[in-house]
């Protein structure tokens, strides 16, 4: 391993150990740098046989409802909070315009192969104990219900997040094959913040990076004036360039697409947003090629099954499902 990789590894243990600690955890066992393995992706095998209306947690894995209200979630742009289903598990309820990408997106991801959490779409969620919430509270029905949610779990515990940046996989085919998997589904909120790392406690020498929020997805390729035209708008999405450029050894793709002019009076957001643009541009076409051979086996039957389990209606899956296929095929033959 080389040195910048090597000091990489021992911070990010050093990290993970701090993080237990300070929970009160048992700590990891110690590691040395050459059993330390950094995991983005595992073979998928067969991609037909994957089921895209449950997705990676399966139906066995459903929330079992009601569910009853812990805490509410201030961080990120949209509303959130914390639920235990009636078997005791936690999860994360997210509201609003990133309920149904998100739920497309781990799909997707995760039939290629991409490490993604559990999660579940539900047009209406039982919820007990709910107080009046401080975001999202049009979301809450007269009777307490809640409409239009997406339920969120990982089976493994988050250590710390990751830089698109600087991390130990960046070159590698999968990581580039995420990049594109990024441009495909038009998720443009690139911020670190969005990547975690996750470790099992039975294997802690392996470590898995994820993309945990794609909730800016299936819109505009970059942030517009309203969350409405920059996600979960299929008319942007569908007329939204895709592919910029194409050369012998690389391509480039329409995405991220720097923020209107108007943010430059936030300048640190709009330099933020600048920094990311390299993420869609001069990936190796043969890296490309690759992730593309894995879409093009996915059937128009399972990319219609992501879109129904995200509640959308017959005539949205069957419009956002010919969007995206149009995107595989420009790439599933490079």
């Amino acid at each position: 391993m080389s040195s910048p990789r090597l000091l990489s590894a021992i911070l990010l243990v050093a990290a993970c150990l701090s993080t237990i600690h300070a929970r009160g955890e048992e700590p990891l066992k110690e590691l040395s740098a050459e059993n330390f393995q950094s995991i983005l992706w595992t073979d998928p095998g067969s991609i037909r046989s994957r089921n895209l209306f449950y997705g990676p947690g399966g139906k066995d894995h459903e929330p079992s409802t009601p569910v009853r209200f812990l805490d509410e979630d201030s961080g990120g742009t949209s509303p959130k909070f914390n639920v235990r289903d009636r078997d005791g598990k936690k999860w994360k309820v997210k509201l609003g315009e990133e309920a149904q990408p998100e739920t497309v997106s781990t799909r997707l991801l995760w039939a290629m192969g991409f490490n993604t959490n559990e999660n579940y779409f539900l047009r209406n969620l039982k919820v007990e104990g709910m107080p009046h919430l401080h975001r999202g509270q049009e979301f809450v029905t007269k009777a307490g219900d809640v409409v239009a949610v997406r339920l969120q779990r990982s089976v493994r515990d988050k250590s710390g997040t990751w830089s698109w940046k600087h991390n130990p996989l960046k070159g590698s085919r999968e990581f580039n094959g995420l990049r594109v998997m990024m441009a495909l589904i038009s998720n443009w909120d690139l911020k670190d913040e969005n990547n975690a790392i996750y470790v099992d406690q039975k294997t802690p020498e392996r470590r898995f990076y994820e993309v945990s929020d794609l909730g800016s997805s299936f819109g505009m390729s970059g942030k517009s004036y309203t969350d409405a035209l920059a996600k979960n708008n299929l008319r942007a999405y569908k007329r939204t360039k895709f592919v910029s450029k194409i050369t012998a050894d690389y391509v480039d793709f329409n995405f991220p697409t720097h923020p209107p002019f108007l943010y430059i009076f936030n300048l640190p957001f709009f330099v933020g947003k600048l920094r990311t643009r390299w993420i869609g541009r001069h990936i190796p076409r043969s890296d490309v090629r690759w992730i593309g051979t894995l879409l093009g086996q996915l059937s128009t039957a399972q990319i219609h099954d992501a879109f129904r389990a995200a509640g959308y209606s017959a005539s949205q899956a069957d419009f956002f499902a010919d969007a995206l296929e149009e995107r595989i095929a420009q790439i599933s033959h490079l």
